[in-house]
């Protein structure tokens, strides 16, 4: 099973930039993907980014695109969402998941870093 902390969040003046990381307590060989989600007071939660584990494939959701760059490290085991040009839409609570080579689904979740914009 893999447990995954991120960090890296705080609050940042519209314009500014923030980077999370998100470290895993074991070794990922088995993971086929790790993503990003966020989830916005009363808002469901949504895809961010993700990146494959081996390869390095990146995936966007639209409203990040070109700012946002999802990267990993798997010497660390490590995931990281560097975040510019933030706008007040982005505050939101960001998670981090882990997909495993034998599901198609994010099984598993970390606990959450907020991420807040000031105008």
């Amino acid at each position: 099973q893999v447990q995954l902390v991120e960090s890296g969040g705080g609050l940042v003046q519209a314009g500014g930039s923030l980077r999370l990381s998100c470290a895993a307590s074991s070794r990922t060989f088995n993971t086929n993907a790790m993503a990003w989600f966020r989830q916005a007071p009363g808002k469901e939660r949504e895809f961010v980014a993700s990146i494959t584990w081996r390869g390095g494939s990146t995936y966007y959701a639209n409203f990040v695109r070109g700012r946002f760059t999802i990267s990993k490290d798997n010497a660390k085991n490590t995931v990281y969402l560097q975040m510019n040009s933030l706008k007040p839409e982005d505050t939101a609570v960001y998670y981090c998941a882990a997909q495993p080579s034998t599901s198609k689904k994010y099984a598993y979740w970390g606990q959450g870093t907020q991420v807040t914009v000031s105008p």
